[in-house]
C-alpha cells in the first residue's frame, strides 16, 4: 500500500478524528461485548445444561440477550458517526479540488483532458471516502479484535491459542504479495475509466457532428474498444482479488480444522470441557472476520492510494497565474490606458513564438481593432489583457501598472471578455448574462440586451428564466454570441476584450448590434479582434498583426492604402458604420 499517497489526506481526516477515535472505540467496545458471548455459552453449557439446572437456563438467556441489544446500539452509533465524518470529509476534498481546478491556468486545462479530472473530482475522491470512512477505521478494529481475542484464549487454553496465532502467520506474506500487484493494475484501470468519461464527454458535446456526418458507428466503435480495454484490465484486477480471497478463505478453515482437532483431544484427555471448546471455537470464529476481510480492506487501500495519488496530482500543479505577495488593486474609476510592451509569447514545449516584440498603446476611452490572419496571435494577445495567459516577454501595463502586479480579482473586474466561441452554461438566460457582473440590476440586464440586440429573450418561454440547456444547446450560433456580448457588457466595464464576437450574426443583426456598441463603447477603453471590414468600424484605430509583432497602426482607409498585407487580410471593402434604412433614405 502506497502509504504515503494516503498519508497526505490526513489534512482532511485531521478535523474528524476525534469522531473517527470515537467511532473506533464503540468498534472496539462492540467486540468486547461479542466475545463475551461465547464466555456466556460456555457457562450454559458447563453450567445449567450439564447439572440440569432448568431454571439457571433464565438468567443466562436474558444475559444473552442484553449482549446482543447493546451490541446493536453500539453498531446503530459507529455507522451514524462514520456517515458523518466520512462524507463531511468527501465534501470539503470535492470542494477544494473543485476551487483548485479553477484556480489553475487554461495552459493546465489545455493538456488535461476533461474525463481525467471528472474521474479524479468523482470517482477518486468516492474511494478515498470509503477507505477513511470504513476500511481504514475497521484495519485498526480488526488488528486489535485479533489482538484481544487471542489474549481471551490465552486465558483458556494456552497451547490451542498459540497454534491459532501461528496458523494465521501465512496472512502476512499473501497480502504483501497481493500488495505489490494490486497497485499497479488498480492504477490502470482508474486511468483508463478517466479516458473513457473524456470519449462520453466529447461524445455528448459533440453529438450533431457525429449525427451530422453519420459516424455514430464509427465512435461507438471507438467507445467499445476502450471499454473492451477496461474490462480486460478489470478482470486482471478481479483475478487478483479472487487468488488472495480464496487464499484468506482457506486459511482460516485450516487453521479451525486443526484447533478442533486438537481441542478434540484436550477435551478426550481432560484438559478441556466441551463448553470450553465450544466457548474457544466460537471466539475462533470471531477471527475468520478480521482476516477475511482483510482482503476487502488492503485492495481498498491500495485503490485508495492510488486514487489519493490521481487527486494529488492535481493539488500539486501550482497555478501559474496567481497574486503575487505584494499585489495591489487596480483602479476603479474611468476608462484604463493599456500598453503592450516588448510582448512575447512561446507556448509551452514548443521554439517558435507567437508573439514576439509587440508594442502597441491604447488611450484610455478609445478603440482599437486588432487585424490579422488567422494564426497570427490576435487571441493570445487578447488574453494576456485579464492574464488569462501571462507573456513570456516583456509586460502587459494597465493604467502603467504591469497586470501581473495587480490583484486577479481587482483586474478581472475592469476587465470584461467576448469570446469568439460564446461558452454558456446550464442555466437561466438570467444567470448566463449576469455571470459578467453578478450584483447588475434588472435596468443594468436590460441596457446589456439591448446593446448585444438579445432582446429575443423576451420571446423565450420563460423570458429572462429560460434555461438555455448544456452549452446553450436550445439556441442559435447568433444567440448564443449576442447573449456572450451582453455577459460582457452588462457590468460596463472599464476595459472591453471583445475576439471577433459578431462572426455569427446575420447583417441585419450586426447592423443593429454595431449602433448599440458605437455608443455604448464611448467611455470604454476597447480592443477588438476583427475579422471583416465591418467591424473595423466600431474602432478609432486599427492595429495590424504580422509575423508575431504590430506591422502597422493606423485607421482602416490609410492601411488599406498603404499596406497591401492588410488588404489582403481584411479585404479592400470600406469600412462604414451602417445606418438604419431610414436614415439612409433621407440621406
Amino acid at each position: 500500500m502506497h502509504l504515503q499517497a494516503l498519508w497526505r489526506v490526513r489534512s482532511y481526516v485531521k478535523p474528524h478524528l476525534r469522531t473517527m477515535v470515537l467511532m473506533i472505540v464503540a468498534a472496539v467496545c462492540g467486540t468486547v461485548v461479542a466475545a463475551y458471548m461465547p464466555i456466556v455459552t460456555k457457562q450454559m453449557i458447563d453450567g445449567p445444561l450439564a447439572q440440569g439446572d432448568r431454571p439457571g437456563v433464565k438468567p443466562i438467556v436474558l444475559l444473552f440477550l442484553a449482549i446482543g441489544v447493546v451490541d446493536g446500539g453500539l453498531a446503530f452509533i459507529r455507522r451514524l458517526m462514520l456517515a458523518y465524518a466520512a462524507t463531511e470529509m468527501e465534501t470539503v476534498m470535492r470542494n477544494d479540488f473543485y476551487a483548485h481546478i479553477q484556480r489553475l491556468d487554461l495552459a493546465f486545462h489545455d493538456r488535461w483532458q476533461t474525463g481525467q479530472l471528472l474521474s479524479r473530482a468523482n470517482s477518486d475522491i468516492s474511494v478515498i471516502r470509503r477507505f477513511v470512512g470504513f476500511g481504514l477505521v475497521f484495519l485498526v478494529v480488526n488488528i486489535v479484535t485479533f489482538i484481544y481475542v487471542i489474549g481471551v484464549l490465552m486465558t483458556m487454553h494456552v497451547g490451542l491459542a498459540l497454534l491459532t496465532a501461528v496458523g494465521f502467520v501465512p496472512v502476512a506474506f499473501v497480502s504483501r504479495r497481493f500488495n505489490r500487484s494490486y497497485g499497479t493494475v488498480t492504477r490502470q484501470v482508474q486511468d483508463q475509466i478517466g479516458d473513457l468519461t473524456t470519449q462520453i464527454e466529447e461524445a455528448a458535446q459533440g453529438i450533431r457532428v457525429i449525427k451530422a456526418y453519420g459516424r455514430r458507428e464509427t465512435m461507438l466503435a471507438k467507445f467499445m474498444a476502450a471499454s473492451k480495454e477496461i474490462q480486460h484490465t478489470s478482470m486482471a484486477q478481479t483475478i487478483l482479488r479472487a487468488r488472495f480471497f480464496g487464499l484468506l478463505g482457506v486459511i482460516p478453515k485450516v487453521v479451525q480444522a486443526m484447533v478442533l482437532l486438537a481441542g478434540a483431544y484436550a477435551v478426550a484427555h481432560g484438559s478441556l470441557t466441551i463448553g470450553e471448546l465450544v466457548a474457544f471455537f466460537s471466539l475462533m470464529v470471531m477471527l475468520v472476520w478480521p482476516v477475511e476481510s482483510l482482503g476487502e480492506i488492503l485492495s481498498m487501500g491500495e485503490e485508495a492510494a492510488t486514487a489519493a495519488e490521481r487527486i494529488y496530482e492535481v493539488f500539486d500543479t501550482p497555478p501559474l497565474i496567481a497574486d503575487k505577495p505584494d499585489a495591489v488593486n487596480a483602479r476603479t474609476d474611468g476608462p484604463a490606458h493599456i500598453r503592450f510592451h516588448d510582448v512575447g509569447f512561446t507556448f509551452p514545449g514548443s521554439t517558435e513564438p507567437v508573439l514576439r516584440g509587440v508594442n502597441l498603446e491604447i488611450a484610455a476611452g478609445e478603440t482599437i481593432a486588432l487585424v490579422g490572419a488567422t494564426g497570427s496571435g490576435k487571441t493570445t494577445l487578447l488574453a494576456m489583457i485579464g492574464r488569462l495567459i501571462d507573456p513570456t516577454q516583456g509586460s502587459v501595463l494597465l493604467d502603467d501598472l504591469d497586470v501581473r502586479d495587480l490583484k486577479l480579482a481587482s483586474l478581472r473586474s475592469r476587465v470584461s471578455v467576448a469570446f469568439d466561441d460564446p461558452t454558456l452554461f446550464s442555466a437561466s438566460v438570467r444567470e448566463n448574462v449576469l455571470l459578467g457582473a453578478i450584483d447588475a440590476g434588472d435596468e443594468a440586464l436590460r441596457a446589456a440586451l439591448e446593446v448585444a440586440s438579445a432582446t429575443f429573450v423576451d420571446e423565450l418561454p420563460w423570458g429572462l428564466d429560460t434555461r438555455v440547456g448544456e452549452q446553450g444547446i436550445s439556441l442559435s450560433g447568433g444567440q448564443r454570441q449576442r447573449l456572450a456580448l451582453a455577459r460582457a457588457v452588462v457590468g460596463r466595464p472599464a476595459v472591453l476584450v471583445m475576439d471577433d464576437p459578431l462572426s455569427a450574426l446575420d447583417v441585419r443583426t450586426e447592423e443593429a448590434v454595431h449602433q448599440a456598441l458605437h455608443a455604448a463603447l464611448q467611455d470604454v477603453t476597447a480592443i477588438i479582434a476583427v475579422h471583416r471590414p465591418s467591424t473595423v468600424a466600431l474602432a478609432d484605430r486599427v492595429a495590424f498583426l504580422q509575423d508575431g509583432r504590430i506591422a502597422a497602426v493606423g485607421t482602416h482607409a490609410d492601411l488599406l492604402e498603404t499596406n497591401p498585407a492588410y488588404a489582403a487580410v481584411i479585404g479592400d471593402e470600406p469600412a462604414v458604420l451602417h445606418h438604419d434604412a431610414d436614415e439612409e433614405e433621407v440621406a
